[in-house]
């Protein structure tokens, strides 16, 4: 991983105090449930705001009213799925002046859990996906013209990645690449990144997390924001390329 004087030089803003952009993640991840079971999407889409770390731990979830508008079910729904969360460890309510529903922290363990198996043609349905979805929202991403804001943004995801404990890696891997996805400038894009990596998260939690690949991860990170920040969309696809080879010859050494 290349040092902050070397990421400075190559247009990667240091990290730091950086004002939250409207998160085109976020939106897709609140827009409104459909069908039936409205407490079972209200619940999913609230734990992928979380195992995305779109709302990281420490921070606090929107009132409920505001998550009731925004899923278009009764304030009771959303009540009853923080209070579920709440009870498996995601959530914590606290009172007084500065009170709300947060994210705790650290998030519960989940790991150990017994997984089902996944089929060949699971595995290369779910990664086949991944990669049509990641490297068209790199290309996308480095095709357009950013704002400061944007800039800023995106070298913060990163340089908060490359210090994260291992704990904290694969959730702060997950905002990283959803950033990249909401430069593309497509809520929809989004949408269907942000499904993708519940899916590829699943299987990357049944894997170890190795120091040797986190390494060779950070270094393609940084080759990729550095494409997208140049505005050289044909580098940003193939960074994206490389790197997503390298998790997908991982986890079919792991899990085929």
């Amino acid at each position: 991983m290349a040092g902050g004087d070397e990421a400075a030089e190559r247009g990667v803003e240091p990290a730091g105090s950086v004002e939250p952009l409207e998160s085109l993640a976020h939106e897709a991840l609140s827009r409104p449930v459909r069908g039936g079971n409205a407490f079972e999407e209200t619940l999913a889409r609230l734990l992928q705001l979380i195992r995305l770390g779109l709302v990281a731990p420490g921070d606090a979830l929107a009132p409920e009213r505001e998550l009731a508008a925004r899923f278009e079910v009764s304030r009771d729904t959303v009540r009853e799925a923080i209070r579920s969360l709440a009870d498996a460890g995601y959530l914590e309510s606290r009172r007084g002046r500065y009170g709300g529903t947060f994210v705790c922290d650290p998030l519960p363990v989940t790991g150990g859990d017994p997984a089902p198996s996944v089929t060949p043609a699971e595995l290369d349905d779910i990664l086949t996906l991944r990669a049509v979805l990641e490297v068209g929202a790199a290309r996308a991403a480095a095709a357009r013209t950013l704002t400061a804001s944007e800039r800023e943004s995106l070298g913060a995801r990163l340089h908060e990645l490359a210090a994260a404990d291992p704990a904290d890696y694969r959730r702060l891997d997950s905002r990283l690449h959803l950033t990249i996805a909401e430069l593309s400038g497509s809520p929809s894009l989004v949408s269907l990144v942000a499904e993708n990596r519940m899916s590829v998260n699943r299987l990357l939690d049944r894997i170890p997390l190795l120091a040797p690949n986190i390494a060779h991860s950070d270094q393609q990170h940084e080759q990729i924001v550095w494409a997208v920040l140049m505005g050289d969309p044909d580098r940003a696809a193939t960074a994206m390329t490389e790197h997503l080879e390298g998790s997908q010859s991982l986890l079919r050494a792991f899990l085929s």
